[in-house]
Protein backbone atom coordinates (compact mmCIF):
# COMPACT_ATOMS: atom_id res chain seq x y z
CA UNK A 1 0.00 0.00 0.00
CA UNK A 2 1.23 3.51 -0.76
CA UNK A 3 2.27 5.94 1.96
CA UNK A 4 -0.99 7.84 1.56
CA UNK A 5 -2.83 4.64 2.38
CA UNK A 6 -1.27 4.23 5.80
CA UNK A 7 -3.10 5.12 8.92
CA UNK A 8 -1.79 8.26 10.63
CA UNK A 9 0.96 7.79 13.17
CA UNK A 10 0.48 9.71 16.40
CA UNK A 11 2.45 10.17 19.58
CA UNK A 12 0.37 7.86 21.75
CA UNK A 13 0.18 4.25 22.87
CA UNK A 14 -2.50 1.97 24.30
CA UNK A 15 -3.33 -1.71 24.31
CA UNK A 16 -4.93 -3.45 21.34
CA UNK A 17 -8.73 -3.40 21.18
CA UNK A 18 -10.71 -6.49 21.98
CA UNK A 19 -11.39 -9.01 19.24
CA UNK A 20 -14.47 -8.28 17.14
CA UNK A 21 -17.18 -10.80 16.38
CA UNK A 22 -19.92 -10.99 13.79
CA UNK A 23 -23.58 -11.24 14.81
CA UNK A 24 -26.39 -12.49 12.56
CA UNK A 25 -29.70 -10.61 12.69
CA UNK A 26 -31.41 -12.74 10.05
CA UNK A 27 -31.24 -16.32 8.89
CA UNK A 28 -28.19 -16.88 6.69
CA UNK A 29 -30.29 -18.28 3.82
CA UNK A 30 -29.70 -16.22 0.69
CA UNK A 31 -32.65 -14.24 -0.64
CA UNK A 32 -33.54 -15.82 -4.01
CA UNK A 33 -33.06 -13.64 -7.11
CA UNK A 34 -36.80 -13.64 -7.75
CA UNK A 35 -37.27 -11.95 -4.37
CA UNK A 36 -35.16 -9.04 -5.45
CA UNK A 37 -31.48 -9.77 -4.89
CA UNK A 38 -29.22 -10.68 -7.78
CA UNK A 39 -25.79 -11.85 -6.66
CA UNK A 40 -22.91 -10.17 -8.45
CA UNK A 41 -19.68 -12.13 -8.70
CA UNK A 42 -17.46 -9.68 -10.58
CA UNK A 43 -16.28 -6.16 -9.88
CA UNK A 44 -14.37 -4.21 -7.27
CA UNK A 45 -14.89 -3.67 -3.57
CA UNK A 46 -15.35 0.10 -3.47
CA UNK A 47 -15.49 2.24 -0.35
CA UNK A 48 -17.55 5.39 -0.94
CA UNK A 49 -17.39 8.29 1.53
CA UNK A 50 -20.05 10.98 1.05
CA UNK A 51 -18.75 14.33 2.33
CA UNK A 52 -20.81 17.48 1.87
CA UNK A 53 -19.27 20.90 2.33
CA UNK A 54 -22.23 22.07 4.37
CA UNK A 55 -23.25 20.82 7.80
CA UNK A 56 -25.93 21.94 10.22
CA UNK A 57 -24.53 20.79 13.55
CA UNK A 58 -20.82 21.52 13.05
CA UNK A 59 -19.65 23.97 10.40
CA UNK A 60 -17.29 22.39 7.84
CA UNK A 61 -17.49 19.21 9.86
CA UNK A 62 -15.79 16.89 7.39
CA UNK A 63 -12.62 19.01 7.50
CA UNK A 64 -12.55 19.37 11.29
CA UNK A 65 -9.57 17.82 13.05
CA UNK A 66 -9.62 14.96 15.52
CA UNK A 67 -6.17 14.21 16.88
CA UNK A 68 -4.59 16.49 14.28
CA UNK A 69 -6.16 14.70 11.30
CA UNK A 70 -9.22 15.93 9.36
CA UNK A 71 -12.28 13.69 9.66
CA UNK A 72 -12.40 13.05 5.93
CA UNK A 73 -8.76 11.90 5.96
CA UNK A 74 -9.44 9.58 8.89
CA UNK A 75 -12.25 7.92 6.94
CA UNK A 76 -10.08 7.61 3.83
CA UNK A 77 -7.18 6.08 5.73
CA UNK A 78 -9.38 3.58 7.54
CA UNK A 79 -10.79 2.41 4.20
CA UNK A 80 -7.34 2.34 2.59
CA UNK A 81 -6.01 0.24 5.46
CA UNK A 82 -8.66 -2.42 4.79
CA UNK A 83 -7.12 -5.53 3.28
CA UNK A 84 -10.17 -6.11 1.07
CA UNK A 85 -11.09 -2.65 -0.26
CA UNK A 86 -9.90 -2.13 -3.84
CA UNK A 87 -10.75 1.54 -4.26
CA UNK A 88 -11.62 4.49 -2.01
CA UNK A 89 -13.89 7.19 -3.43
CA UNK A 90 -15.03 10.48 -1.91
CA UNK A 91 -18.18 12.04 -3.37
CA UNK A 92 -18.38 15.73 -2.53
CA UNK A 93 -19.69 19.08 -3.69
CA UNK A 94 -16.84 20.96 -2.01
CA UNK A 95 -13.55 21.92 -3.71
CA UNK A 96 -11.50 21.95 -0.50
CA UNK A 97 -12.76 18.53 0.59
CA UNK A 98 -11.97 17.23 -2.91
CA UNK A 99 -8.41 18.58 -2.73
CA UNK A 100 -7.80 17.09 0.72
CA UNK A 101 -9.26 13.75 -0.39
CA UNK A 102 -7.05 13.58 -3.49
CA UNK A 103 -3.96 14.40 -1.41
CA UNK A 104 -4.90 11.55 0.93
CA UNK A 105 -5.04 9.19 -2.05
CA UNK A 106 -8.78 8.87 -2.69
CA UNK A 107 -10.58 9.10 -6.00
CA UNK A 108 -13.07 11.98 -6.14
CA UNK A 109 -16.52 12.18 -7.68
CA UNK A 110 -18.16 15.59 -8.10
CA UNK A 111 -21.44 15.46 -6.22
CA UNK A 112 -24.24 17.53 -7.84
CA UNK A 113 -25.65 20.39 -5.74
CA UNK A 114 -29.11 18.84 -5.79
CA UNK A 115 -27.67 15.78 -4.02
CA UNK A 116 -25.78 17.82 -1.42
CA UNK A 117 -28.53 19.74 0.38
CA UNK A 118 -29.61 19.22 4.00
CA UNK A 119 -32.56 17.22 2.68
CA UNK A 120 -30.49 14.96 0.40
CA UNK A 121 -30.11 11.33 1.42
CA UNK A 122 -26.87 9.41 1.64
CA UNK A 123 -28.47 6.76 -0.56
CA UNK A 124 -28.90 9.29 -3.39
CA UNK A 125 -25.21 10.22 -3.21
CA UNK A 126 -24.17 6.56 -3.18
CA UNK A 127 -26.33 5.69 -6.17
CA UNK A 128 -24.89 8.65 -8.08
CA UNK A 129 -21.36 7.51 -7.21
CA UNK A 130 -22.08 3.99 -8.47
CA UNK A 131 -23.43 5.41 -11.72
CA UNK A 132 -20.32 7.57 -12.14
CA UNK A 133 -18.04 4.61 -11.49
CA UNK A 134 -19.95 2.53 -14.04
CA UNK A 135 -19.56 5.36 -16.57
CA UNK A 136 -15.80 5.14 -15.97
CA UNK A 137 -15.90 1.38 -16.66
CA UNK A 138 -15.33 0.56 -12.99
CA UNK A 139 -17.74 -2.26 -12.03
CA UNK A 140 -18.64 -2.45 -8.33
CA UNK A 141 -19.35 -5.79 -6.76
CA UNK A 142 -19.41 -4.71 -3.12
CA UNK A 143 -20.19 -1.22 -1.83
CA UNK A 144 -18.68 -0.09 1.47
CA UNK A 145 -20.48 3.03 2.65
CA UNK A 146 -18.17 4.84 5.10
CA UNK A 147 -19.15 7.92 7.09
CA UNK A 148 -16.52 10.53 7.93
CA UNK A 149 -18.46 11.47 11.05
CA UNK A 150 -17.08 8.30 12.68
CA UNK A 151 -13.41 9.13 13.41
CA UNK A 152 -12.19 5.82 14.83
CA UNK A 153 -13.17 3.13 12.32
CA UNK A 154 -11.13 -0.04 12.69
CA UNK A 155 -10.14 -1.38 9.23
CA UNK A 156 -10.37 -4.92 10.57
CA UNK A 157 -14.06 -4.39 11.26
CA UNK A 158 -14.56 -3.22 7.67
CA UNK A 159 -12.83 -6.39 6.47
CA UNK A 160 -15.06 -8.50 8.70
CA UNK A 161 -18.12 -6.88 7.15
CA UNK A 162 -16.84 -7.44 3.61
CA UNK A 163 -16.14 -11.12 4.32
CA UNK A 164 -19.66 -11.54 5.70
CA UNK A 165 -21.15 -10.12 2.51
CA UNK A 166 -18.93 -12.30 0.36
CA UNK A 167 -20.03 -15.28 2.46
CA UNK A 168 -23.72 -14.69 1.74
CA UNK A 169 -25.09 -11.65 3.57
CA UNK A 170 -26.64 -8.83 1.56
CA UNK A 171 -25.90 -6.08 4.07
CA UNK A 172 -23.58 -5.81 7.06
CA UNK A 173 -23.35 -2.78 9.34
CA UNK A 174 -21.36 -1.78 12.41
CA UNK A 175 -23.03 -1.94 15.81
CA UNK A 176 -22.12 -1.71 19.48
CA UNK A 177 -23.61 -3.45 22.49
CA UNK A 178 -25.66 -1.33 24.86
CA UNK A 179 -27.43 -1.94 28.17
CA UNK A 180 -28.92 1.55 28.23
CA UNK A 181 -32.42 2.09 29.60
CA UNK A 182 -34.32 4.10 27.00
CA UNK A 183 -37.36 6.25 27.81
CA UNK A 184 -40.08 8.10 25.96
CA UNK A 185 -41.88 11.12 27.39
CA UNK A 186 -45.50 12.00 26.63
CA UNK A 187 -48.24 14.09 28.20
CA UNK A 188 -49.07 11.16 30.44
CA UNK A 189 -45.50 11.00 31.71
CA UNK A 190 -42.32 9.04 31.00
CA UNK A 191 -42.36 5.34 30.20
CA UNK A 192 -39.69 2.77 29.42
CA UNK A 193 -39.08 1.96 25.76
CA UNK A 194 -36.79 -1.07 25.83
CA UNK A 195 -37.65 -2.19 29.36
CA UNK A 196 -40.44 -2.46 31.88
CA UNK A 197 -39.73 0.52 34.09
CA UNK A 198 -41.51 -1.15 36.99
CA UNK A 199 -38.71 -3.71 37.12
CA UNK A 200 -35.05 -2.73 37.51
CA UNK A 201 -32.82 -5.77 36.74
CA UNK A 202 -29.08 -5.69 37.25
CA UNK A 203 -26.95 -4.96 34.19
CA UNK A 204 -25.58 -8.49 34.10
CA UNK A 205 -29.12 -9.86 34.13
CA UNK A 206 -30.22 -7.87 31.08
CA UNK A 207 -29.64 -9.07 27.54
CA UNK A 208 -27.50 -6.61 25.60
CA UNK A 209 -29.17 -4.70 22.80
CA UNK A 210 -27.36 -3.52 19.68
CA UNK A 211 -27.00 0.09 18.59
CA UNK A 212 -26.19 1.01 15.00
CA UNK A 213 -23.01 3.13 15.03
CA UNK A 214 -23.35 4.67 11.55
CA UNK A 215 -19.64 4.12 10.87
CA UNK A 216 -19.92 1.77 7.88
CA UNK A 217 -22.35 -0.34 5.88
CA UNK A 218 -21.21 -3.09 3.50
CA UNK A 219 -23.69 -4.00 0.76
CA UNK A 220 -24.02 -6.03 -2.37
CA UNK A 221 -23.90 -3.26 -4.95
CA UNK A 222 -26.49 -4.83 -7.26
CA UNK A 223 -28.97 -5.29 -4.43
CA UNK A 224 -28.49 -1.72 -3.26
CA UNK A 225 -29.06 -0.38 -6.76
CA UNK A 226 -32.24 -2.42 -7.03
CA UNK A 227 -33.74 -1.53 -3.66
CA UNK A 228 -32.21 1.97 -3.37
CA UNK A 229 -31.91 1.84 0.41
CA UNK A 230 -29.25 0.40 2.67
CA UNK A 231 -31.12 -2.48 4.36
CA UNK A 232 -32.38 -5.32 2.18
CA UNK A 233 -32.28 -9.09 2.07
CA UNK A 234 -30.16 -10.80 4.70
CA UNK A 235 -28.81 -8.27 7.18
CA UNK A 236 -25.96 -8.98 9.58
CA UNK A 237 -23.79 -6.82 11.77
CA UNK A 238 -20.26 -6.53 13.08
CA UNK A 239 -19.83 -5.67 16.73
CA UNK A 240 -17.23 -2.96 17.33
CA UNK A 241 -15.56 -1.64 20.45
CA UNK A 242 -17.27 1.29 22.18
CA UNK A 243 -14.25 3.49 21.46
CA UNK A 244 -14.70 2.79 17.75
CA UNK A 245 -18.43 3.60 17.88
CA UNK A 246 -18.03 7.36 18.36
CA UNK A 247 -20.10 9.50 16.00
CA UNK A 248 -19.79 13.28 15.63
CA UNK A 249 -22.86 15.44 15.07
CA UNK A 250 -22.22 18.28 17.52
CA UNK A 251 -19.39 20.47 18.81
CA UNK A 252 -19.46 18.69 22.15
CA UNK A 253 -19.06 15.32 20.42
CA UNK A 254 -16.20 16.77 18.36
CA UNK A 255 -14.46 17.92 21.55
CA UNK A 256 -14.99 14.53 23.18
CA UNK A 257 -13.58 12.71 20.14
CA UNK A 258 -10.51 14.94 20.15
CA UNK A 259 -9.89 14.02 23.78
CA UNK A 260 -10.43 10.31 23.05
CA UNK A 261 -7.96 10.38 20.16
CA UNK A 262 -5.16 10.10 22.72
CA UNK A 263 -6.43 6.63 23.57
CA UNK A 264 -7.95 5.39 20.34
CA UNK A 265 -5.31 6.41 17.82
CA UNK A 266 -2.56 4.48 19.54
CA UNK A 267 -3.40 1.09 17.93
CA UNK A 268 -2.61 2.67 14.55
CA UNK A 269 0.96 2.64 15.82
CA UNK A 270 3.35 5.46 16.57
CA UNK A 271 6.86 4.33 15.66
CA UNK A 272 9.27 4.30 18.58
CA UNK A 273 11.70 5.94 16.19
CA UNK A 274 12.01 6.66 12.50
CA UNK A 275 15.08 5.33 10.74
CA UNK A 276 16.38 8.23 8.65
CA UNK A 277 19.72 9.56 7.49
CA UNK A 278 18.80 13.26 7.46
CA UNK A 279 16.16 15.71 8.73
CA UNK A 280 14.96 18.64 6.62
CA UNK A 281 12.52 21.24 7.89
CA UNK A 282 10.64 24.30 6.77
CA UNK A 283 11.22 27.41 8.89
CA UNK A 284 8.11 29.57 9.34
CA UNK A 285 5.41 27.61 11.11
CA UNK A 286 7.87 24.87 12.07
CA UNK A 287 10.71 26.53 13.98
CA UNK A 288 8.32 29.42 14.68
CA UNK A 289 4.61 29.66 15.46
CA UNK A 290 4.08 31.25 12.01
CA UNK A 291 3.56 34.72 13.47
CA UNK A 292 5.74 37.75 12.78
CA UNK A 293 6.28 40.83 14.95
CA UNK A 294 6.81 44.04 13.00
CA UNK A 295 8.58 47.04 14.53
CA UNK A 296 7.81 50.66 13.66
CA UNK A 297 10.81 50.80 11.33
CA UNK A 298 9.59 47.71 9.45
CA UNK A 299 12.02 45.22 10.96
CA UNK A 300 10.47 41.78 11.49
CA UNK A 301 10.98 39.52 14.49
CA UNK A 302 9.97 35.93 15.13
CA UNK A 303 9.96 33.74 18.23
CA UNK A 304 11.91 30.48 18.39
CA UNK A 305 11.69 27.67 20.91
CA UNK A 306 14.75 26.66 22.96
CA UNK A 307 13.48 23.09 23.18
CA UNK A 308 13.54 22.92 19.38
CA UNK A 309 17.08 24.24 19.46
CA UNK A 310 18.09 21.43 21.80
CA UNK A 311 16.46 18.92 19.47
CA UNK A 312 18.54 20.19 16.54
CA UNK A 313 21.67 20.05 18.68
CA UNK A 314 20.97 16.43 19.64
CA UNK A 315 20.55 15.48 16.00
CA UNK A 316 23.71 17.29 14.99
CA UNK A 317 25.76 15.67 17.77
CA UNK A 318 24.38 12.27 16.80
CA UNK A 319 25.64 12.78 13.26
CA UNK A 320 22.22 13.31 11.66
CA UNK A 321 22.50 16.20 9.16
CA UNK A 322 19.83 18.89 9.41
CA UNK A 323 18.79 21.33 6.67
CA UNK A 324 16.39 24.27 6.88
CA UNK A 325 14.59 25.14 3.63
CA UNK A 326 12.62 28.36 3.28
CA UNK A 327 11.03 30.53 0.63
CA UNK A 328 11.49 33.43 3.04
CA UNK A 329 14.35 35.83 2.23
CA UNK A 330 14.39 37.49 5.65
CA UNK A 331 17.87 37.30 7.26
CA UNK A 332 16.32 35.96 10.47
CA UNK A 333 16.25 32.51 8.85
CA UNK A 334 20.00 32.51 8.23
CA UNK A 335 20.60 33.93 11.70
CA UNK A 336 18.69 31.08 13.31
CA UNK A 337 20.58 28.57 11.19
CA UNK A 338 23.91 29.99 12.33
CA UNK A 339 22.73 29.80 15.93
CA UNK A 340 21.76 26.16 15.46
CA UNK A 341 24.92 25.46 13.41
CA UNK A 342 22.96 23.86 10.55
CA UNK A 343 22.80 24.52 6.83
CA UNK A 344 20.13 26.89 5.51
CA UNK A 345 18.84 27.42 2.00
CA UNK A 346 16.39 30.30 1.78
CA UNK A 347 14.72 32.63 -0.68
CA UNK A 348 13.80 29.57 -2.74
CA UNK A 349 11.30 29.47 -5.56
CA UNK A 350 11.46 25.68 -5.78
CA UNK A 351 12.00 23.96 -2.43
CA UNK A 352 11.59 20.50 -3.92
CA UNK A 353 14.44 21.07 -6.38
CA UNK A 354 16.66 22.41 -3.59
CA UNK A 355 15.85 19.38 -1.44
CA UNK A 356 16.61 16.95 -4.25
CA UNK A 357 19.92 18.67 -5.01
CA UNK A 358 20.99 18.72 -1.36
CA UNK A 359 20.16 15.05 -0.83
CA UNK A 360 22.00 14.02 -4.01
CA UNK A 361 25.00 16.13 -3.06
CA UNK A 362 25.32 14.24 0.21
CA UNK A 363 24.93 10.86 -1.48
CA UNK A 364 21.71 10.15 0.41
CA UNK A 365 18.39 8.64 -0.64
CA UNK A 366 15.17 10.64 -0.45
CA UNK A 367 13.46 7.55 0.95
CA UNK A 368 15.64 7.90 4.05
CA UNK A 369 14.93 11.58 4.67
CA UNK A 370 12.37 13.09 7.04
CA UNK A 371 10.79 16.38 5.99
CA UNK A 372 8.83 18.47 8.50
CA UNK A 373 6.37 21.00 7.07
CA UNK A 374 3.28 22.99 7.92
CA UNK A 375 1.81 24.63 4.80
CA UNK A 376 0.88 23.92 1.20
CA UNK A 377 4.25 25.04 -0.17
CA UNK A 378 5.72 22.01 1.62
CA UNK A 379 3.58 19.48 -0.26
CA UNK A 380 6.08 18.91 -3.07
CA UNK A 381 8.85 18.15 -0.57
CA UNK A 382 6.58 15.91 1.49
CA UNK A 383 5.80 13.89 -1.63
CA UNK A 384 9.49 13.25 -2.29
CA UNK A 385 10.69 11.85 1.02
CA UNK A 386 10.23 8.56 2.83
CA UNK A 387 9.05 10.26 6.02
CA UNK A 388 6.69 13.20 5.32
CA UNK A 389 5.85 14.74 8.70
CA UNK A 390 3.47 17.53 9.73
CA UNK A 391 3.31 19.75 12.78
CA UNK A 392 0.10 19.43 14.78
CA UNK A 393 -1.37 22.70 13.48
CA UNK A 394 -0.42 22.17 9.82
CA UNK A 395 -2.75 22.90 6.91
CA UNK A 396 -5.26 20.05 6.28
CA UNK A 397 -3.60 19.18 2.96
CA UNK A 398 -0.27 18.83 4.72
CA UNK A 399 -1.69 16.64 7.48
CA UNK A 400 -3.36 14.44 4.89
CA UNK A 401 -0.05 14.03 3.04
CA UNK A 402 1.92 13.24 6.20
CA UNK A 403 3.00 9.83 7.35
CA UNK A 404 3.35 11.20 10.89
CA UNK A 405 1.34 14.01 12.43
CA UNK A 406 3.15 15.32 15.49
CA UNK A 407 1.37 16.25 18.71
CA UNK A 408 3.18 19.59 19.06
CA UNK A 409 2.55 22.76 17.10
CA UNK A 410 5.08 24.73 15.09
CA UNK A 411 7.24 26.88 17.36
CA UNK A 412 6.05 24.88 20.37
CA UNK A 413 8.38 21.87 20.40
CA UNK A 414 7.53 20.18 17.09
CA UNK A 415 11.17 20.10 15.97
CA UNK A 416 12.20 18.60 19.31
CA UNK A 417 9.48 15.94 18.99
CA UNK A 418 10.77 15.02 15.54
CA UNK A 419 14.35 15.00 16.82
CA UNK A 420 13.40 12.46 19.48
CA UNK A 421 11.84 10.25 16.81
CA UNK A 422 14.80 10.53 14.44
CA UNK A 423 17.51 10.12 17.06
CA UNK A 424 19.65 7.00 16.77
CA UNK A 425 18.48 4.81 19.66
CA UNK A 426 21.63 5.00 21.72
CA UNK A 427 21.58 8.82 21.52
CA UNK A 428 17.93 9.32 22.45
CA UNK A 429 16.77 11.17 25.51
CA UNK A 430 14.01 10.15 27.92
Amino acid sequence: MSRSGRLPFTSRSVGAPRRRRSVTTAAPTRVPPENGVCVATAGEVVAVIPARGGSKGVSRKNLRDVGGVPLIVRAIRSAQASALVDRVVVTTDDAEIAAVARTAGADVIARPAELASDESSSEAALLHALDELEARDIPTRTLVFVQATSPFIDPRSIDEGIRAVHDGADVVFSAVETHAFLWRESREGAAGVNHDHRVRPRRQDREAQLRETGAFYVMRADGFRRYRYRFFGTVRLVLVDELHAVEIDSLSELAAASALAVLVDAPTGRPARIDVDAVVTDFDGVHTDDRVHVAEDGHEFVTANRSDGMGVRLLREAGVPVLILSTEANPVVAARGRKLRVEVRQGLDDKAAALTEWVAGRGLSLDRVAYLGNDVNDLACLALVGWPIAVADAHPLVRSAARVVLTRRGGHGAVRELAELAMPTEKGTP
